[in-house]
């Protein structure tokens, strides 16, 4: 049997630390020696698994006092906004999806950025009709109006049990009296120096007097922060959207070549979809609708894969990921042709979803070879992102859970902080299609389906999710990743089902990726050799590339209601908390 160590600083750290010396990543099996597994963290009754661990923290303790799922996602989301600046946020949007144990329903909340009134199609075009990605990415212009704080109320109003201050109140804490640098968050901000120097009023908050960098260990104050979360904490929303606030933001994002007017801000409103659902080998996958992409192409995969005996193949065997990436392949052609926000396009989710359409996918994949994407286009159906998003998990002691991502897109967003507000805006703009055919950031290619309009939200690849068992929670996922969302939770899902793995063990295995387009397998270090030449003679253009996603994932026993999780190794602060 092959074996391959990871790489000293990628998952190899991770995997030592906790003595694995040798994880079985090769093509012919996906058996693990007992002694080798990796152990999940447990809990006998709530368990939270965010990528940074004072926010985790804060979530545990929320369950520990008798607050519930949506109580202590609503803490661990404001708090992220504090402690993981570059990706947590009040400045941006993401969705929700919540289970409530006791009706057995589960909710999705679409709290996306909104592009303002005054946004137009061909807004990121220059003279010569060409897309300007640095106008799409950091200006004032590619912030879209935010969603987090209305979506936050709209959860806890709905489905929460605690007061809307009681659960700001930490976060109030910490940007008040300051988070201890880690060497993570001084690497982010001294990468990102270029961008965040370009506003006087970023460079204030991420830089000291002078522009010294904060060092590992050193006190970051947010003052202007801590002051706007205790105008929301007392005001609601309108802390946020109306008043000096909403205010501050307009001005600066129009000082930057913006268009957000405090009426745009005024006008935000978060909104109740019906999640998307399918199912994978008896259990029932529950996932966030459009204007995400991740639900519909998430089932769509699993549906194609179904048909195959995966678990007999192996894990990251070469037969498995073939399969895999002609799927991933289809389903990305897809989303460039048909997905985007269903308010202004009517998506085909029903029959993206389907099992005959699955079915229509299979035969077109060939077992032998693979399929130049320049063959494939998207389905004749009916007519009609960013590696800085996070994700968090919360389970609580009586089985309701919360999944949610968000995200500002790129790392610190646009790097415009509004002045006076410590609000750090988002350049979600970006993930419209700013040209029909031009990729964005991620590389992903768009149509009209997701061209610029007012009011509109633009699409995006946020895949939380849940997975039940005889309707009960039994997995609660999800990742950043930008376009490699998708999949990662798609090989969570499938490295527990298929190949028997706890969650600790699926959130560690290599991953892989493929989108379409560029035309490229991308995998990750701990592929063994003998399986990459088995791609490539099946015809993979096969690239070893850096770490894809983190994710922070829950399993819990339906039976004993004891939970496991697993934050990601990829990202060193994430941290996986019970009680």
């Amino acid at each position: 049997m092959n074996k391959r160590i990871f790489k000293t600083g990628s998952i190899a750290a991770f995997a030592l630390a906790v003595g694995i010396s040798q994880p079985v990543m090769a093509q012919e099996s996906a058996f693990f020696d007992p002694m080798d597994r990796i152990h999940p963290v447990w809990a006998e009754n709530g368990m939270v698994s965010a990528q940074e661990r004072l926010a985790a923290e804060i979530g545990r303790d929320i369950l520990a006092k008798g607050g519930n799922a949506v109580d202590a996602g609503v803490a661990v989301a404001f708090a992220l906004a504090v402690t993981l600046p570059r990706a947590g946020n009040i400045g941006g949007g993401g969705f929700m999806l919540i289970h409530d144990a006791k009706t057995g329903q589960t909710h999705a909340i679409d709290y996306r950025e909104m592009a303002p009134q005054g946004a137009s199609r061909d807004m990121f075009l220059n003279a010569a009709g060409d897309a300007d990605s640095d106008r799409s990415l950091y200006s004032g212009a590619a912030s879209g109006v935010p969603g987090t704080v209305a979506g936050m109320k709209l959860a806890l109003e709905n489905y929460g049990s605690m007061e809307w201050a009681e659960v700001i109140a930490p976060a109030i804490r910490l940007a008040e009296e300051g988070i201890t640098v880690t060497p993570e968050l001084a690497d982010s901000i001294e990468a990102e120096r270029e961008h965040l120097e370009k506003f006087r009023s970023t460079a204030a908050v991420f830089f000291k007097e002078g522009g010294e960098a904060y060092r590992p260990g050193d006190r970051l104050v947010q003052a202007d922060l801590a002051k706007t979360l205790k105008k929301i904490a007392a005001e609601g929303p309108d802390g946020f959207y109306k008043g000096e606030v909403a205010e501050a933001i307009a001005k600066a994002v129009q000082e930057a070549g913006g268009v957000i007017t405090p009426e745009d801000m005024a006008a935000y409103k978060p909104i109740l979809r019906e999640p998307v659902r399918g199912t994978y080998r008896s259990y029932e996958v529950v996932s966030m609708p459009p204007p995400s992409s991740g639900g519909v192409h998430l089932i769509q995969i699993l549906n194609a894969l179904e048909g195959y005996p995966i678990g007999a193949l192996g894990q990251n065997s070469g037969e498995t990921i073939h399969l895999m990436a002609e799927a991933m392949k289809l389903a990305y052609a897809d989303r460039s042709e048909y997905l985007g926000d269903p308010d202004f396009v009517d998506v085909p989710v029903e029959a993206l979803t389907s099992k005959d359409y699955a079915a229509e996918m299979r035969r077109k994949i060939s077992a032998d070879f693979a399929t130049p994407s320049v063959m494939i286009k998207p389905a004749g159906l009916a007519p009609y992102e960013s590696d800085q998003t996070t994700h968090f998990s919360v389970v609580d002691k009586d089985g309701n859970a919360v999944s949610n991502t968000y995200t500002i897109n790129l790392n610190y967003g646009s790097g415009l902080v509004a002045a006076g507000t410590g609000v750090l805006m988002n350049n979600e703009m970006d993930d419209f299609s700013a040209k029909p055919g031009v990729p964005n950031a991620f590389g992903l290619v768009g149509g009209d389906a997701n061209a610029i309009a007012p009011g509109k939200r633009p699409l995006s690849s946020m895949t939380p999710t849940m997975v039940l068992k005889d309707g009960k929670v039994w997995l609660v996922t999800g990742s950043p990743g930008g376009a490699r969302i998708i999949t990662t939770v798609l090989q969570v899902i499938m490295n527990m089902i298929d190949h028997g793995m706890n969650v600790a063990e699926a959130s560690t295995a290599p991953r892989v990726h493929h989108q379409w387009l560029p035309d490229e397998l991308r995998v990750e270090e701990g592929i063994s050799i003998d399986t990459v030449r088995v791609l490539q003679a099946k015809g993979h253009a096969v690239a070893l590339k850096e770490a894809m996603g983190s994710t922070q994932s829950i399993m819990r026993d339906p039976e004993t209601g004891s939970v496991y999780g697993a934050s990601d190794p990829r990202r060193p602060d994430a941290a996986t908390v019970g009680y």
